[in-house]
């Protein structure tokens, strides 16, 4: 909220609802493949296009894939669940319905940990269901969207493909949190592999419910934000409603049930149409499918494979390498990434890894567009690099210079090294070089002398220009005090 006033006077009650492409090879119900920039309707078949007669088959592995993401939430799986029919009329349903579950979903309750600027806040999960996603329409026009464009056409390749829905509790104080809770969903579906999760590509979408809850605490009317896809345009369209709302109801007006949609362009929502309700869906039970009936001993099976959460992850770090708890937590943002600054710390220092793999290389990686898999920089590489500075063989500032090239090139740091004529200084050399920095500077000098420690970063600075950087700045600070104190 804008004001102090306002943060007591209203209180934002959120919850967030998630359609999340599974990491599978096929569809939901047919053998098509899941894939993404393939040409428009090439990736089709009689099923995914609701041909008439074509039947729907089960794809096992999406369903081990929804289990094992309730489970890493500490979800209930249902021994029983059902698919069920979703009916409406939209270009980019070619069956007039959508193959999902209702009332008998494939996980309920569970919870997501979610790490905020004001601690840790625990976000309830209502339910996780099975279901698959529809098509894409491609609206032809300047603005890419249905408004103002002169046509539609629909890509049938994202058709059937298989989604989870995971529906959180209204326990999102904050447009901020909201953030944080799909940060943090991500970081576990992409932990246990059942998602990459990239809201880019469309793997993830996020819907939010939004109401303000009143001075005498009853619950506001509430309104649906639409496909907001990206993490900071969940934050920035939360923010927006909420203004809107507080603005209708200080001028006396009242909130509608309404659904919207965040436009980044313009940094304002706008209404798409009224609230639809359940019913007007009209689900009845698919009667192409029969109930989906999971063994105990399936799920216990599959409890047993789920790998370390970014949670426990994140602790271990910090409690085995002595990491921060801003380090640990980049570190274990996705599991590559942890396995990656691993096999660096295994082989030297954690602390000193932490930095290379979190800033140096993630920074070059993100400029790049690049993700730690596409990295031609080693994990053998960084422990070269890291090597080579605390031996002071090279200093920080030639490493930085090392690790560029072999971002490029992937070539052996040592191999850089001798090329570009990027060996650090012998003691001797760099004692004399101080020596005549001092001469040359005498009032600086003089005033380290007497105790002056202002202007030591100044004959630093001058010692790392005459030696082009190849002198390590701590080791020229302490031989410059060594020799102005003694």
């Amino acid at each position: 909220m804008e004001t102090r006033e306002r943060k007591k006077t209203y209180q934002a009650v959120i919850g967030l609802e998630f359609h999340v492409h599974l990491a599978t090879e096929t569809k939901m119900f047919c053998g098509c493949r899941v894939t993404y920039g393939e040409e428009p309707n090439t990736q089709v078949c009689p099923v995914c296009l609701g041909h008439p007669g074509a039947l729907p088959v089960i794809n096992e592995r999406a369903v081990e894939l929804a289990v094992m993401a309730g489970l890493a939430m500490g979800c209930e799986v249902a021994p029983r669940s059902v698919f069920a029919r979703k009916n409406y009329f939209y270009p980019d349903l070619p069956k007039g319905y959508q193959i999902s579950q209702y009332e008998e979903p494939l996980c309920t309750g569970g919870y997501l940990e979610v790490p905020t600027s004001e601690g840790t806040l625990r976000v309830g999960i209502t339910r996780l269901h099975l279901e698959e996603d529809a098509a894409k329409n491609v609206h032809v026009g300047e603005s890419g969207r249905m408004h103002g464009s002169v046509g539609s056409l629909v890509d049938f390749n994202r058709g059937g493909t298989p989604l989870i829905e995971i529906v959180t509790e209204p326990d999102i104080p904050s447009p901020e949190a909201a953030r944080a809770t799909a940060n943090q969903l991500k970081s576990i579906l992409r932990a246990v592999g059942v998602s990459e999760a990239d809201m880019e590509k469309g793997q993830m979408r996020c819907d939010a419910n939004v109401s303000i809850r009143n001075p005498d605490g009853s619950f506001g009317t509430k309104t649906e934000l639409k496909n907001m896809n990206s993490f900071r345009f969940v934050e920035r369209g939360l923010t927006r409603e909420l203004e809107r709302q507080m603005a209708l109801l200080e001028s006396g007006g009242r909130v509608e049930q309404t659904t919207l949609h965040y436009d980044p362009d313009d940094d304002e929502v706008h209404e798409l149409r009224s609230k639809e309700y359940a019913h007007d869906y009209r689900y009845f039970p698919e009667p192409d499918l029969l109930p989906l009936e999971l063994s105990g001993a399936w799920v216990e099976e599959i409890r047993s494979r789920l790998p370390e959460l970014p949670e426990q992850m994140k602790s271990r770090f910090m409690e085995s390498y002595g990491l921060s708890e801003y380090d640990a937590r980049v570190l274990t943002s996705s599991r590559e990434l942890a396995e990656y600054y691993e096999r660096v710390a295994a082989e030297t220092d954690p602390k000193q890894a932490a930095s290379w793999v979190s800033v140096e290389l993630l920074g070059r990686l993100n400029d790049a567009g690049l993700g730690i898999s596409d990295s031609r920089v080693t994990p053998e590489h960084l422990v070269e690099i890291i090597e080579l500075v605390r031996s002071r063989t090279i200093s920080r500032t030639a490493a930085k210079e090392v690790l560029d090239q072999v971002f490029k090139t992937g070539d052996r740091p040592s191999d850089v090294v001798e090329r570009e004529g990027l060996k650090g200084l012998g003691e001797d050399e760099l004692s004399g070089i101080v020596e005549q920095v001092i001469a040359e500077n005498p009032e600086p000098a003089a005033k380290v002398r007497g105790g002056d420690q202002k202007v030591v970063g100044f004959l630093v600075g001058q010692v790392m220009r005459a030696t082009r950087g190849q002198a390590d700045g701590g080791e020229v600070r302490r031989i410059i005090l060594e020799k102005l104190q003694s």
